[in-house]
């Protein structure tokens, strides 16, 4: 298994930042919240003396705030700072001027990491693993599609000088060598930032691709990529004249998007405990199957956020449906790929592209060490077609998701109480907006004949 070792990148001299600093923070749904510094203020950033609300974590997917759940005007609004990850300042540049992005973390005023940050949620849960004596290895696998710009409805990219897309081909050679120019700049981008980036391929949807990020030991620095890369896609995408997405289903009748991820565990020697030297892996990694298996229900709301992600977790569609899991099977949600044994790793399929990759480490790895900790026993693998299992059923829609989620103690236990509150709190608000929504599709079918 190749494993990165990410070392602290030296922080530049406030000289050295281009004209403009983008201090950056991720939300609960995964998307970037931002101040814009110029480069003549740019030490105050670096310094991690940027002030921003609290409650910006916790705003729903269009922006607002999240009144019900009680931490926005109860706290008075609140300001944390945000302080700089060790990375420092990122290069920018298929941005039309020399600018770099600054990723953040929120602390309180009081100096302390304030939890309904996704990335300390995520840090919570390794330093169980420390406490164990392990160390998660990970690897995210992002599904994404191009889509041309100039159509008023979402529709295939066109070939650079030829023709629009019109039918899936997947793997094909054809369209890795037609977007070979924006590939070449994606893994540009990737090197810039520091983002170890391996195969690419086209997937089965019109217009669809995926591309791996390396094993690394820095689980925190593996989800901070998975975010860098989603947002340099859409950049360079931009620059090319294409849109990018990671929605995870914008076509009804293609196949979804997802962020499947690979894992395993490291022991004080540097020893795979998933390994034994049989092909069925370690007790511990049976363990580790029986605490995901047991959480999915509960924590299917953090791989599936959002309204349309409930359209990719469908029957037959290479996205999982029931708490499954099997050796090289790829219709269940928890499979067990084969491989090296020194490489034996669980690869979890049920997150969606549209996902937020601190909340979806942190779900699953402190499901993980739940099964672990309680020396749990999975039921018997699926060998055939699992979605005729008699397994438990996922959510099938938002609203079970929201309440599997917002009744479970170990959600609260893996995420922290307040993230929990927030979370659930804005996909409540999320899904009254929604369901006030009449589409077009629903009003022409009854406006004449009821």
């Amino acid at each position: 298994m190749k494993r990165v070792s990410a070392k602290p990148e030296p922080t530049p001299a406030a000289a050295d930042v281009p004209r403009s600093v983008r201090a950056v923070v991720c939300d609960i749904n995964g998307i970037f919240r931002a101040k814009r510094v110029p480069a003549r203020l740019a030490r105050k950033a670096l310094d991690g003396k940027l002030k921003m609300p609290l409650s910006i974590l916790f705003v729903d997917v269009w922006g607002n705030d999240v009144i019900a759940s009680g931490h926005v005007l109860d706290s008075g609004d609140r300001d944390g700072v945000l302080r700089p990850i060790e990375r420092g300042p990122l290069d920018l540049e298929w941005l039309d001027r020399p600018s770099s992005l600054l990723l953040c973390s929120m602390y309180t005023d009081r100096g302390e990491p304030f939890p309904a940050d996704p990335r300390h949620a995520l840090a919570r849960v390794l330093a169980r693993y420390r406490e164990q004596g392990l160390t998660p290895v990970c690897a995210t696998e992002l599904e994404f599609y191009l889509h041309d710009l100039d159509s008023e409805e979402i529709s295939p990219p066109s070939r650079p000088g030829g023709p629009k897309l019109s039918a899936n081909s997947v793997y094909s050679l054809q369209d890795l060598d037609g977007f070979e120019s924006f590939l070449s700049d994606v893994y540009a981008a990737c090197r810039r930032l520091g983002i170890q980036a391996e195969e690419a391929i086209s997937e089965n949807g019109c217009g669809q691709f995926e591309i791996n990020l390396c094993h690394t030991d820095d689980v925190l620095r593996a989800a901070d990529d998975a975010q860098l890369f989603k947002y340099l896609v859409k950049g360079v995408a931009a620059r090319h004249g294409l849109g990018a997405t990671f929605m995870a289903k914008p076509y009804g009748g293609e196949a979804g998007s997802g962020m499947h991820v690979h894992f395993s565990l490291l022991d004080a020697d540097g020893r795979n405990v998933f390994s034994d030297g049989t092909a069925q892996g370690s007790p511990v990694l049976r363990a580790a199957v029986a605490g995901l298996l047991d959480a999915l229900p509960a924590s299917t709301l953090v791989f599936a956020p959002h309204f349309n992600s409930y359209r990719r977790l469908a029957p037959n569609s290479h996205a999982p449906t029931r708490a499954t899991w099997g050796y090289e099977n790829r219709t269940v949600a928890i499979r067990i790929p084969d491989g090296p044994d020194a490489a034996r790793r669980i690869e979890h399929r049920v997150a969606g592209a549209d996902s937020n990759p601190y909340l979806v480490l942190a779900a699953m790895l402190g499901a993980a060490l739940d099964g672990i900790e309680g020396k749990r026993t999975p039921p018997a693998p699926e060998a055939g077609n699992a979605y005729e299992s008699e397994a438990e059923r996922l959510p099938a829609s938002w609203e079970q998701a929201l309440a599997a989620f917002a009744e479970s103690a170990s959600q609260r236990a893996v995420l922290g109480p307040l993230l929990t509150d927030v979370y659930a709190a804005a996909k409540r608000q999320e899904i009254d907006v929604f369901a006030r929504q009449l589409s077009v599709f629903e009003v022409t079918t009854y406006l004449d004949v009821v």
